[in-house]
């Protein structure tokens, strides 16, 4: 394959991620969008009453009280600066103002499932909830780590759930890498341990280990994940490179809060945010990305394997304003 041919490639991968984000934040859009065109309809003006629909239209996007009050400051602050602002500029200045809340946020360390060329393996922990599609992650992860060239090594380290090691199993066959697992009630620091061994000694580019999300004893979670963290350092001793917390967009609010009961028990360092194709609520990546000050780094908005995209946030608020119909 020549160099043109290359780029003719990467452009239409491209594409094609673009067309499936703006697909998967449909519902977000329709959603919000209709609530700002009842807010602007009539008027010619930014005023009072336009901004107090504003406001309403972006906590129902579930962008959450405290970012949205912030981008209504902001907004009014250029109201009163200009003097007069038209609603036909309201949407060039909430894109600038989504941008800058995102900007505020930390940015990811990799693009297109790129690694760090110092760290390899570069070993992820990966955290959440049962149901947040935590195990799904892992395996679209395995996936697109894959078809960008990398060697992938999984660990079954949720041992609490028959489930979670059967589940991650059929991924690993599925994607075709490998795994390390002991199955049920095993030890997951021993798992862990075993993973990064194997991960080493196969020169894997990448190691994902899967772990136990309980939050009904948050001591409890922070005492595994340390004896995890400890036993890993004993092969790599700068490991884990990320602790990844996996959120499901379509809870709202609920994420928000499993994302202070996670970075209160662990030392979350990135986050991924899910099934935001099955939601009118994406406006919580805004609420969580600049709440928590914890960069997002992949978002899933579809079933299909390649639906789990690197968080680019240029291409995430042209998603939610751009208007096909």
């Amino acid at each position: 394959m020549g160099i043109f041919d290359k780029i003719f490639k990467r452009n239409k991968e491209q594409e094609v991620a673009k067309e499936t984000l703006d697909a998967g934040l449909e519902k977000t859009k329709k959603g919000f969008f209709g609530n700002l065109t009842k807010a602007i309809a009539g008027k010619s003006k930014v005023d009072e009453e336009v901004l107090d629909a504003l406001e309403e239209a972006l906590i129902t996007a579930d962008v959450g009280v405290k970012t949205t009050v912030e981008i209504i400051d902001r907004i009014e602050e250029r109201v009163a600066k200009d003097k007069y602002l038209g609603t036909a500029e309201l949407n060039q200045l909430l894109q600038e103002e989504m941008m800058n809340i995102l900007t505020d946020a930390p940015s990811q360390e990799y693009q297109n499932f790129d690694l760090p060329a110092d760290k390899k393996p570069y070993v992820m922990l990966v955290v959440g909830v049962n149901g947040v599609g935590k195990t799904t992650t892992i395996g679209k992860l395995a996936y697109n780590f894959k078809q960008a060239g990398k060697t992938v090594v999984l660990g079954a380290a949720d041992t609490f759930r028959a489930a979670a090691v059967e589940q991650l199993k059929i991924w690993s066959q599925r994607v075709g890498v490998d795994i390390v697992e002991k199955g049920m009630d095993a030890d997951p620091a021993s798992v862990a341990f075993d993973t990064v061994k194997s991960g080493v000694a196969k020169g894997a580019d990448i190691i994902i280990i899967d772990t136990a999300g309980r939050l009904h004893n948050k001591v409890h979670l922070m005492d595994e994940l340390n004896k995890i963290k400890r036993v890993i350092q004993k092969t790599i001793p700068d490991a884990p490179h990320d602790v990844m917390l996996v959120l499901d967009g379509s809870t709202g609010q609920n994420a928000l809060e499993q994302a202070k009961q996670f970075t209160a028990a662990t030392d979350v360092k990135s986050l991924a945010i899910t099934k935001l194709d099955g939601t009118a609520k994406g406006g919580v990546v805004l609420a969580i990305a600049h709440q928590f000050n914890i960069p997002v780094k992949y978002i899933g908005v579809g079933e299909q394997m390649t639906d789990l995209q690197v968080f680019n946030k240029a291409e995430f608020v042209d998603s939610i304003f751009s208007l096909n119909d």
